[in-house]
């Protein structure tokens, strides 16, 4: 039997290259200029269009190399309104909004403001919902004994109430963060080393699926509809595994979608509406998780016969 021998290093490692350069004092111009500059150390350089697709790259492999170091294998993704805060916060906000109605009852932009300070605070109920349901995953396992992780889109509302029920329980949570002008920002209960930050979105709704186990949709706008059927595209046309997706609130949902149109005007299937479920609250969307991975139930295979016939 031949013993091998470690592999040593021919060249000089990035990081040691840096150490090295940390301790040289730049004096000549030469030195200063940003030609001069390690490539990938050149902001300047980095962010030029030309090198966009290195850019997709890094965005795609750095979260993923965290999470295979962190040996997370399993998550549920939490999706909904960044404006929906806690029952209390929401509350308040509606009172105050009230409270200058009265003195000016004829102001059209106040009773306008009322009355979406009045739906918010109806969704409110949503973001302790949230809350649970993100303690309750985090405390399960999945068929292989892998734990669940809460993964969410990092920013306030119904995402920071699934974050805080993980954080409730001691537990980790992902938040997948994206620069834009309002409303995002990480909130405080994403666990530090896995809070990250995107550009483009392409790659974060990627994060989202690949080690997704189920999709969980609460009332939210733009954002959340793209995500949903950025998910039922995936699946429908095989591109990804399938997965329960479960939409909270299906009074809201149904008032918003009118999927049965689309079946009568022949652009779904009527196996296409098997492809999402509908629950109101924490315990009803972990059933339907539990069902889909630990029972035959007649949902489960429904979709299973609507992924085979295509």
């Amino acid at each position: 039997m031949v013993l091998k021998r470690p592999v040593k290093r021919i060249f000089r490692s990035a990081k040691q290259e840096l150490k090295q350069l940390e301790k040289q004092r730049r004096k000549s111009a030469q030195e200063c200029s940003s030609a001069y500059q390690l490539a990938y150390m050149d902001q300047a350089f980095l962010v030029r269009k030309e090198l966009r697709s290195v850019r997709l790259q890094l965005e795609l492999l750095k979260p993923e190399l965290t999470l295979h170091q962190e040996k997370i294998k399993s998550t549920i993704v939490i999706f909904g309104s960044a404006r929906t805060p806690e029952p209390e916060v929401a509350k308040k906000r509606a009172q105050f909004i009230q409270a200058h109605l009265e003195k000016n009852p004829t102001d059209l932009e106040l009773q306008k403001c009322a009355k979406i300070a009045d739906k918010i605070a109806e969704k409110s109920v949503y973001y302790n919902e949230a809350r649970k349901l993100g303690a309750l995953i985090s405390q399960k396992k999945d068929t292989e004994g892998n734990p669940y992780v809460v993964i969410t889109g990092g920013g306030p509302g119904i995402m920071e109430g699934a974050n805080r029920g993980a954080h409730d329980v001691g537990a980790k949570s992902i938040g997948l963060n994206i620069v834009l002008p309002m409303e995002q920002g990480p909130n405080h209960y994403i666990t530090p080393e896995l809070c990250f930050q995107f550009h483009y979105f392409a790659i974060r709704k990627m994060h989202f699926l690949i080690r997704s186990k189920a999709l969980v949709v609460f009332p939210g706008g733009y954002g959340t509809l793209d995500e949903l059927f950025e998910a039922l595209t995936l699946i429908q046309t095989q591109k990804t595994k399938i997965m329960p997706i479960i939409l909270v609130c299906k009074t809201y949902w149904r008032q918003l979608i009118d999927f049965d149109f689309m079946v009568e005007e022949g652009v779904i299937d009527a196996d296409d509406l098997n492809l999402f479920s509908y629950a109101e609250n924490a315990e009803q969307v972990w059933q339907i998780i539990q069902d889909f991975y630990h029972s035959d139930t007649s949902r489960t295979k429904l979709k299973k016969k609507h992924l085979n016939k295509k």
